[in-house]
């Protein structure tokens, strides 16, 4: 084993224990934050296609299932149902696998499956994704108008209510676009950045759109900002991404953005430019 293999795992290894000591303490906002980078990670190495990897295919196959794994773990945590969820205890069985990995050789103790290979960015790689600058043509290149596969997302909770303080909820309705219907899996990147580009809270992304309809995608989604806003710093915005899954190319492009800086921040509805 390489040092930088050895380090890779050792990083690995304490990203799980921080995440599950978070969530053994009641602390969830910081467990599924930590889970979701983690699993961004796992998935990335999952998927990587270059040579000097150390892992072989099949290893790669088992990181893809315990990125899996904590994305069930964060999703169940966010969720207000208790049934089928994926436990504290399911995800402390976890650990001795990805220490292990290279001499792992046990059938997985879940039945789970990496997610569909796609480019996954961890938070803060947005800035290299691709951007469209034409738009494409060809009909029928979406799903149908009602969408059958639902994905998550990685919505956060309301923080706690401080005296004083102002807490931020907004509510996604719906992205005007004039080919909406061929869009496919598309989502929202929620950020919050200062004015050097670096995340002054975890960037959160929206579950898959509700719906398309004519020359709109819908979400009708509630993103609650991470922090409070007399707590962020002069110049700070919130960035909007619209992301859609190319099947030739086989990742997640964002197709537009748009932004609001703090002045623009009032109660009511508001139209963004794109």
């Amino acid at each position: 084993m390489s040092e930088v293999t050895r380090s890779l795992l050792q990083r690995w290894g304490a990203s799980l224990r921080r995440g599950a000591d978070f969530d053994s303490w009641g602390q969830l906002v910081e467990a599924i934050d930590e889970y979701q980078i983690l699993a961004r990670h796992l998935q990335k190495e999952a998927q990587a296609q270059h040579n000097n990897s150390e892992f072989t295919e099949e290893q790669k196959r088992t990181i893809g299932k315990i990125a899996t794994c904590l994305e069930l773990r964060s999703a169940a945590l966010q969720s207000t149902q208790s049934q089928e969820e994926f436990k504290l205890e399911d995800l402390k069985k976890l650990e001795p696998i990805l220490k292990n990995i290279l001499t792992y050789n046990k059938e997985f103790p879940f039945d789970v499956q990496p997610v569909p290979l796609r480019r996954i960015l961890a938070p803060g790689e947005e800035e290299n994704l691709e951007f469209e600058e034409d738009e494409e043509g060809g009909a029928g290149a979406g799903p149908p108008d009602s969408f059958s596969a639902r994905v998550p997302g990685t919505l956060l909770p309301r923080l706690p209510s401080e005296p004083g303080m102002t807490l931020l909820t907004i509510r996604i309705e719906k992205i005007g676009l004039k080919d909406a219907g061929q869009c496919i899996d598309p989502y929202i990147t929620v950020s919050v950045k200062d004015l050097n580009g670096i995340d002054l809270t975890p960037v959160q992304d929206t579950p898959v759109a509700s719906r398309k309809e004519d020359t709109y995608v819908h979400f009708n989604v509630d993103i609650e900002l991470q922090k409070h806003v007399e707590k962020l710093t002069k110049g700070a915005a919130i960035f909007f991404e619209f992301k859609h899954y190319k099947p030739k190319k086989r990742f997640t492009s964002t197709k537009c953005f748009a932004f609001m800086e703090m002045d623009e921040i009032k109660p009511g509805p508001i139209v963004i430019e794109l």
